[in-house]
């Protein structure tokens, strides 16, 4: 289904404010939030995980690392170029982002645990295999960190899913690189 990507004038009044608190926050809206605006309880749904996401204590990279592999375990080439470009930006080199991109794993063997964790998370469900979680938590993240990674995963599957239901939502330019 096409959806109409929305601006702060065309978008419905309860979406407003929050497509404004956005932009504030980013210094621009997304192509993504800006189709969720169409519906303002998803915006406001999208817009609390987005500020949820932010607000964890998961290194950037691993939180990166999360939404790369849900990307590319929902089929989501919206996030897949979004995560691929912050993770470039936070200095990850080009091999790993290539090599997750493929649906493989980073060398790093922190990054490579959280990987298969969040990708198993997202296809799963939820259900992660108990040796995949050992492997999180042999790799000196904690419980919390764990759950952190679960907010990502949550926050990646509902990008998926806005993308997947609007057949590929046009990337915003400074993704365009990144294409998948």
């Amino acid at each position: 289904m096409q959806l109409p990507i929305h601006s702060v004038d065309s978008a419905p009044a309860e979406s407003r404010v929050l497509l404004e608190g956005i932009a504030s926050d980013l210094g621009v809206i997304p192509n993504l939030a800006a189709t969720a605006a169409a519906s303002p309880a998803l915006l406001a749904g999208f817009d609390g995980l987005r500020r949820a996401v932010a607000s964890t204590k998961l290194d950037p990279v691993l939180r990166e690392v999360t939404g790369l592999a849900v990307g590319v375990a929902v089929d989501n080439h919206y996030g897949v170029a979004f995560h691929s470009t912050m993770l470039a930006g936070l200095g990850v080199n080009e091999a790993d982002i290539d090599a997750m991109r493929q649906g493989g794993a980073p060398a790093e063997p922190v990054a490579a645990a959280v990987h298969g964790f969040a990708r198993a998370a997202a296809v799963g469900r939820g259900k992660v295999a108990h040796v995949t979680t050992e492997a999180v938590l042999a790799a000196g993240l904690s419980t919390e960190a764990i759950l952190e990674i679960l907010l990502e995963v949550s926050f990646a599957s509902v990008v998926g899913l806005i993308d997947n239901f609007a057949d590929q939502v046009e990337l915003d330019g400074f993704l365009a690189e990144r294409r998948w």
